[in-house]
């Protein structure tokens, strides 16, 4: 940050972001300016490593203080450019996040669940992708971190009537569940920043009844039957809620 061209540039990148059509700023624009920084650094540690993945554990304690700003908006920008960053470090859901990427060719929305009712569930996160298509940028609310009301965050408008692929992993990673859904809104409710409502394609009620974990993955599209021919090769039992497969180990 002491870097005054990286710094220039990040200026005009959030410049740039702000300038796209269906963009808005809620938050500090010097939130926005560090974000673009964060993930220069973010992208530099992932080319060190030759890596085209990263999880970031523990960021409110660990990022914010250095930054001067939330992992989210770097991490939402990272994704839109094809790599894979996660938060929270949850491995029971980031290889489900890696395996839905690869089969789609699409960036995943990290999310929480909400309990699911009357057919329907409500996911959120504070770093959706824009280009949940991996073409086209949703429109976009920028504003703070929910939880430390700080930083930057992404509130994404997710496509309206918008089929999306649903995984919901346990914490052993020994067991996931799948349903298709559809959009139906993206409300704002005071939980975290990106909210998409959506139909469950299935049996919600055993969805509630059976599902673990803190994390789901959520992807435009639908590739469940992808997904169970991939799973029945590494041993993990698979429940599709949409075509009424039971949970059984291939």
């Amino acid at each position: 940050m002491n870097n005054s061209k990286t710094l220039d540039t990040a200026k005009t990148q959030a410049e740039q972001l702000l300038a796209e059509k269906g963009v808005t700023l809620h938050t500090k624009n010097e939130f926005l300016v560090n974000s673009f920084v964060l993930k220069k650094v973010f992208k530099q540690l992932m080319e060190q490593y030759n890596s085209p993945a990263m999880t970031i554990n523990a960021c409110m304690s660990t990022i914010m203080p250095l930054s001067k700003t939330t992992a989210c908006m770097a991490l939402s920008l990272l994704n839109d450019e094809g790599l894979l960053a996660y938060c929270e470090s949850d491995f029971a859901v980031v290889p489900a996040c890696m395996l839905l990427r690869y089969i789609s060719g699409r960036p995943i929305f990290f999310c929480n669940p909400c309990i699911p009712y009357n057919g329907v569930t409500t996911m959120a996160h504070c770093t959706a992708p824009r280009k949940m298509d991996g073409v086209t940028s949703e429109p976009a609310r920028i504003m703070t971190h929910y939880e430390s009301d700080y930083g930057a965050a992404p509130k994404v408008e997710m496509s309206k009537g918008q089929v999306v692929t649903v995984i919901a992993p346990n914490f052993q990673a020994t067991r996931w569940i799948g349903f298709r859904g559809k959009v139906l809104k993206n409300p704002d409710h005071p939980i975290c920043r990106s909210q998409v409502k959506v139909s469950i394609d299935g049996d919600w009620r055993k969805l509630r009844e059976d599902v673990q974990g803190f994390h789901w993955a959520v992807c435009y599209g639908d590739y469940l039957s992808e997904l169970g021919y991939a799973l029945k090769r590494v041993g993990i039992e698979w429940q599709d809620l949409s075509t009424g497969n039971s949970a059984e180990k291939f």
